[in-house]
């Protein structure tokens, strides 16, 4: 029974996140950008949640606050297509916690660890972000955005009922003991439906090989994201990274593959496999 009402709460999250996703991306514009803003903000939150020692004060501490601001602005430069922005960003970002590093060393050693976190959270959460956002200003970025997320998805769901159906052999026992071959094998295969359906209905341009690149890259690379998010929480030991989201943990739980699955999405869009 309480399984049941856990996989209930699931399906009913997911079907509202995905519903608030789809009129986002397809209204597009500044709607979209706080949203990903937003996420943005929880995501990084989150990250620091799990990475940073509980004395950190996560919403006071400046090299996090910092972290907070270059992240907004980093979605800003997107939303007002400035992609060459970003980098200098970054860049800006990391003179900042040298800044503040230097000054608060003294007394804080662990300012450089944080340092550290803070310019990795920055780069895996709010760079991914923004490729998501320059992909939805391109021309036919909604259906390319819409068919990243379907994939993503498609394939989460696969792997978590068909590992918990027929799983037997490990995938990754250290980082995850639940994930199983037999489960990112059926991620795979959803992977590739999803994208073949999408080709056929939205992208027939595509060529069919360039469309099973992009199903097994973005798939693939998703379920590294899923990974290496786990992989940051069993070493704090940390069961999921929030709970703003019932039967899906935090934001960050819930967008980690999409994360590392952008920027192949931006790749195969601007590189010609979409053209």
């Amino acid at each position: 029974m309480a399984e049941r009402q856990a996989h209930r709460k699931r399906w009913i999250t997911g079907l509202a996140g995905l519903a608030a996703l789809a009129v986002c991306v397809a209204w597009g514009g500044a709607v979209l950008g706080v949203l990903v803003a937003a996420a943005l903000l929880v995501s990084l939150y989150e990250y620091f949640r799990i990475t940073c020692t509980p004395a950190a004060g996560l919403l006071t501490d400046p090299v996090l606050v910092a972290g907070y601001g270059f992240g907004v602005a980093l979605i800003a430069a997107a939303h007002t297509g400035r992609p060459e922005l970003l980098a200098v960003l970054v860049a800006l970002d990391v003179l900042a916690c040298g800044f503040i590093g230097i000054f608060r060393f003294p007394s804080d050693r662990s300012v450089v660890e944080r340092v550290a976190k803070q310019i990795q959270g920055l780069c895996y959460i709010g760079l991914p972000l923004c490729l998501l956002i320059l992909l939805r200003a391109a021309p036919q970025g909604t259906t390319w955005v819409f068919l990243l997320c379907a994939v993503i998805f498609a394939g989460d769901t696969a792997a978590l009922y068909a590992g918990t159906a027929w799983g037997r052999h490990k995938l990754s026992p250290a980082i995850s003991p639940g994930k199983t071959i037999e489960g990112a094998a059926a991620g795979l295969a959803a992977n590739l439906v999803v994208a073949a359906a999408g080709k056929a209905l939205f992208l027939p341009e595509m060529g069919w090989g360039a469309c099973v690149l992009f199903a097994l890259g973005a798939g693939a690379m998703g379920q590294v994201g899923d990974l290496f998010e786990s992989q940051l929480k069993r070493v704090s030991n940390v069961k999921d990274s929030g709970a703003i989201l019932p039967g899906h943990g935090g934001v960050l739980d819930r967008i980690d593959a999409l994360l590392f699955a952008a920027p192949v999405a931006y790749l195969f869009r601007f590189a010609g496999g979409g053209a």
